[in-house]
């Protein structure tokens, strides 16, 4: 179900595209694409989410329409001459780069032509146009066969298709039709330009650039079959997004889970690569990474199997590698010899300009900060709570009340200074029972928490884990578009990446103290994978290829989320939970919804 674009009351937009009134030019940037005009007509929700947020996530649907493409995407250098002087304000179709081919001694066809019509508010890169004279006739290249439906198209490729027309006649050529070529089906199927269809394509227009006026993002899709095969819906979160809309509480949720598709992967299948050895130096070798150890053979690394880069100290990358890793959104975290995380090298920022200026409001709204800080605090008592349940004996049940008072007073603190406050308490109950948990003897014996520098053992380990839980939240929060630096729970402060330490909180006991706990209770390290200098307890390098390959394992392990009822790995489930947590900036849910282990 696709709720309704109303049109503004006070706003005449029928003026807007017919040559009346002023804002009959539009800038380049105002013009709408015909290719989003077809994600319009698709699905609202779609092409806000592209257009106006800037998100964009490739699938197989989408690269085997690229890979189709491949022909008309690529014009040589040579023009031609328009039938008529365009009028003004239209693009001149003989640009330099238009792709032109005689076909007969009258017609000629253009491949990966750009034209705009300010007067139609459009903008297209044509795949292919047939030229007659001043006849011109659009072909647009589809991926699939042709459908089986009315007029043998589906309503969005017809709509985009008429866009494209419009744009021809508005520079000057007489279109009346243009046709879809089918790759699979290697068909063309005409599309007549009638009435009925171009009066569509101009209302389409005018609702999706009211939508954009609105920057309210449309509801997502009801149990739509067209989620499945989008290639955003692990960024749009459609019926995550209506269950928690349409839950009252935690329970009702729950209840509703059943529902809910599994639309979102378990995890990926690119993998972090993590570089310790001292003077290694890493550079590109075709579609691979080449790792050059200093006193090693290379070894070769295929860029499709990395999702980020992790160098600890002393680690060169040449140039061309750092640029095909931003080019392919692969991310390159910094870290000291010591494990301290203390850069990120990415490409471009996030396009979602919307969703930073709500963060940047809610973090300086002390109301709104404190109700999504409290969603974090809750959880991770919650999470600290369970995973002492799990392990510690009955005669602990005291340490668990009183956890799970400070839970129910969580949601009545008026200000962050108290909120801290009740998570200092509930830590010191909480590392206190976490002591009592591991097995490794004096040697790892936990007397409360300390850093900079960790003074024994365990708060070494801690402080490991938990850097690299907030390089990847770090990550996680740029990748969905928000500024990892300015946080709600944790203030602003110079250096610190205060959003992905607010994310890390509800995860700290799940992924951070679990990988502790394993670690020492394993007996994967031992007292020789620490170095001890003046009062201070470092990992050896050993040490640290054992923290990272437990971090790893926990990271890639599926748990069944308790609102959705989905398997999904840790490491995705940080992506989703980013995302939620757009959703509440956004204004699509009233709550931030804590992850909170069974």
């Amino acid at each position: 179900m696709i709720s309704p674009v109303p049109g503004p009351p006070s706003l005449d937009l029928e003026a807007l595209f017919t040559g009346e009134g002023e804002n009959q030019s539009q800038s380049a940037d105002d013009l709408i694409p015909a290719r989003m005009l077809n994600e319009f007509t698709y699905c609202p929700r779609l092409a806000y989410l592209e257009w106006v947020q800037g998100e964009f996530q490739d699938n197989i649907e989408t690269k085997e329409g690229t890979f189709g493409h491949r022909n008309v995407d690529i014009p040589t250098k040579k023009s031609f001459d328009a039938p008529d002087e365009n009028p003004d304000g239209c693009s001149h179709p003989a640009g330099e780069g238009s792709a032109v081919q005689e076909l007969t001694s009258d017609s000629l066809a253009a491949r990966a032509l750009m034209l705009s019509a300010p007067s139609e508010g459009l903008l297209a890169k044509l795949d292919l146009i047939e030229l007659k004279g001043s006849k011109a006739v659009p072909i647009d290249y589809k991926r699939g066969h042709v459908p089986d439906v009315p007029h043998q198209a589906w309503e969005p490729e017809r709509v985009q298709l008429c866009a494209q027309g419009l744009i021809l006649r508005a520079n000057g050529y007489d279109c009346d039709y243009g046709e879809l070529y089918y790759i699979e089906s290697r068909r063309r199927i005409r599309v007549p330009f009638d009435d009925a269809l171009i009066a569509r394509t101009r209302e389409l227009v005018r609702e999706m650039r009211y939508m954009a006026s609105t920057r309210q993002i449309p509801a997502p899709l009801i149990d739509s079959p067209k989620c499945p095969k989008c290639s955003l819906v692990s960024i749009c979160l459609p019926d995550e997004t209506n269950c928690l809309r349409n839950s009252v509480g935690e329970g009702s949720a729950t209840e509703t889970s059943a529902s809910i598709r599994k639309l979102v992967p378990a995890r990926d299948d690119a993998l972090p690569i993590y570089v310790q050895d001292q003077g290694t130096y890493i550079g590109k070798d075709g579609e691979r990474l080449k790792l050059t150890p200093a006193k090693s053979s290379p070894l070769f690394i295929p860029l499709i199997q990395v999702s980020q880069v992790c160098l600890m100290g002393n680690v060169q990358v040449t140039a061309a590698a750092i640029r095909e890793l931003a080019d392919r959104n692969i991310p390159i975290s910094h870290f000291s010899y010591g494990g301290w995380f203390t850069a990120l090298t990415s490409g471009m920022c996030h396009k979602n300009v919307e969703l930073r200026m709500a963060q940047s409001k809610a973090a300086f709204d002390p109301q709104a900060a404190l109700s999504i800080a409290r969603g974090f605090i809750s959880a991770k008592i919650k999470n600290s709570r369970t995973l002492l349940r799990r392990h510690a004996d009955d005669k602990y049940k005291g340490d668990l009340d009183r956890m799970a008072d400070y839970i129910q007073k969580v949601e009545q603190v008026d200000n962050l200074n108290s909120l801290m406050g009740l998570e200092g308490m509930a830590a010191r109950i909480y590392f206190a029972g976490f002591s009592r948990l591991l097995r490794g003897g004096d040697e790892f014996n936990l007397e409360g928490r300390n850093r900079r520098p960790p003074t024994d053992p365990v708060n070494a380990l801690l402080s490991f884990v938990y850097s690299l839980l907030t390089k990847e939240l770090t990550i996680t929060a740029q990748a969905v578009g928000f500024d990892p630096f300015l946080g709600f729970l944790h203030q602003p402060r110079y250096g610190r990446p205060s959003l992905a330490l607010d994310l890390a909180e509800e995860f700290r006991p799940l992924v951070g103290d679990s990988t502790v706990l394993t670690l020492i209770n394993n007996e994967e390290v031992s007292p020789k994978s620490f170095i001890r200098r003046a009062g201070s307890v470092a990992l050896t390098e050993t040490g640290r290829k054992a923290v990272i390959a437990a971090y790893e394992r926990r990271m890639e392990t599926e748990i069944t989320h308790p609102i959705f009822g989905y398997k999904i790995s840790y490491r995705r489930l940080f992506e989703v939970q980013a995302r939620l947590l757009s959703r509440v900036l956004l204004g699509e849910l009233d709550k931030y919804p804590g992850f909170c282990t069974r």
